[in-house]
């Protein structure tokens, strides 16, 4: 016998929801069957299953299979781990810092003045920039600006969607859209990668079967994989999507400034909202917490409404660092050298682990790059006996979509890397293959 009341769905709702608050339901505590508490009420069972509906979609409940439903605890999220002490990092995924421009010089030289309460939510002169990032891809009359890539992917699905609806995701995925999509509220649908990104019939099933709402894809050098889609594979995408235009795409294009694959748009020209992201942090520094977003007109609406004047624009101190370094001579000359040093790091690594008869994913663009595992033991296997020869490297149970059902692998940053290094991970890499019998090519891979 519980103490819930109410005859009518909100009713019962409101009485669960208050009892969570007070404390008597602490999260896990499972919710009294639906027969158990429509009898005990004297309602009809469909009302007690819309009372439940009701608090799975605000969060409050969550549905646990064949053990009910039960209180919702609050989501915990995977942070990537960082590398031990005395490691080689080749796991955090962090841009190399002599690569990235002097943002202390930045803010000495820029031309700012004072903003006040009531002035543009977004500089000219980083409207101007965001003109000439978008030039040719996108219509870029409606520019909003957000505290980062992942404050914009937040800011798109939460203006376009509910509680409870389904996103599909790449998988493995950026571990900070996993936490997005978790703390939100919204389902995970998983959609596999291959070496050119993610995959159509993947995209398909989501979309028909799991009725993704949305979906958040990376267009080129995809975190944690490297891989990028190419032109065929866009066009794939983009006619799967040109049959659903109710579905927003989210186009997250975090490296433009510093990726040596060009961009492939996959947001059919019939699709109702959608927006393409291009942050700085990666090629500017992470401390630049900024991203560009355009978006159709009436999602750069909801979006502004959000950012209004007033209210919680970006800093405008960091939209003019941002603004100066994309415009001058010396910064734009150190990011195109970033762009070149990212891509003859990555060959480094991949001509070293091809002599060894081991492939990455695909062809890596950007910071990291992936090797797929047979399963979890070789995973841990290969992170510990690397980190014994140390070697740090990111296992894959953190990218996955799907806990139960992950891609395995690792993923390797190569930003910093030298050649020596390279060959000489490589090297380990393939006595760690040996040792735990994986196979590898007798003869070295071709590039």
């Amino acid at each position: 016998m519980t103490s819930i009341s109410g005859t009518t769905a909100n009713a019962i709702a409101g009485s669960i929801r208050d009892m969570a608050l007070r404390g008597e339901f602490e999260p896990g505590f499972i919710l009294p069957p639906i027969r158990t508490l429509a009898a005990e009420l004297q309602v009809n069972r469909n009302t007690v299953a819309a009372a439940y509906r009701q608090l799975v979609a605000a969060g409050v409940a969550q549905t646990q299979g064949r053990l009910g439903t039960a209180i919702a605890s609050f989501p915990d999220v995977d942070t990537e781990l960082q590398p031990g002490s005395g490691l080689i990092d080749l796991a955090s995924g962090n841009p190399d810092p002599d690569l990235l421009p002097d943002l202390r010089a930045a803010i000495s030289q820029m031309d700012y003045r004072t903003t006040l309460y009531g002035d543009s939510a977004v500089t000219d002169s980083l409207q101007g920039v965001a003109a000439t990032m978008f030039a040719g891809d996108v219509d870029a009359g409606t520019i909003s600006v957000t505290h980062g890539a992942v404050d914009a992917v937040e800011r798109v699905l939460n203006s376009c969607l509910t509680r409870g609806d389904t996103v599909a995701i790449e998988d493995p995925c950026f571990l900070a859209s996993i936490g997005t999509i978790r703390l939100n509220g919204y389902r995970r649908a998983p959609v596999p990668l291959d070496e050119r990104g993610m995959t159509v019939e993947g995209l398909r099933d989501a979309i028909t079967t799991h009725r993704a709402r949305a979906v958040i894809i990376t267009p080129r050098a995809h975190n944690p994989t490297g891989v990028s889609l190419d032109a065929q594979r866009a066009r794939e995408l983009r006619a799967v999507l040109a049959d659903h235009p109710q579905v927003l795409v989210i186009e997250d294009d975090y490296l433009s400034g510093a990726s040596s694959a060009p961009y492939q748009r996959i947001t059919p020209d019939s699709t109702l909202h959608w927006a393409l992201i291009r942050s700085f942090a990666k090629f500017l520094g992470p401390d630049l917490r900024l991203a560009v977003v355009a978006t159709d007109t009436q999602t750069a609406q909801i979006l502004g409404a959000r950012l209004r004047t007033g209210k919680t624009w970006v800093s405008h101190l960091l939209q003019s660092a941002a603004a100066y370094l994309m415009t001058d001579p010396e910064s734009t000359a150190q990011i195109e050298l970033a762009r070149r040093s990212y891509a003859e790091r990555s060959r480094l690594v991949v001509d070293a682990l091809a002599a060894h008869g081991i492939s990455p994913l695909g062809t890596p663009d950007g910071l990291n790059l992936w090797i797929d595992l047979p399963d979890a033991d070789t995973v841990d296997a290969a992170v510990a006996r690397l980190a014994r020869g140390y070697f740090a490297v990111q296992p894959s149970q953190l990218f996955a979509v799907d806990p139960y059902h992950p891609r395995h692998g690792i993923r390797v940053t190569t930003a910093s890397i030298d050649e020596t290094t390279a060959v000489d991970f490589a090297a380990r890499l393939a006595e760690v293959f040996d040792r735990v019998g994986i196979q590898r090519s007798k003869t070295p891979v071709s590039q």
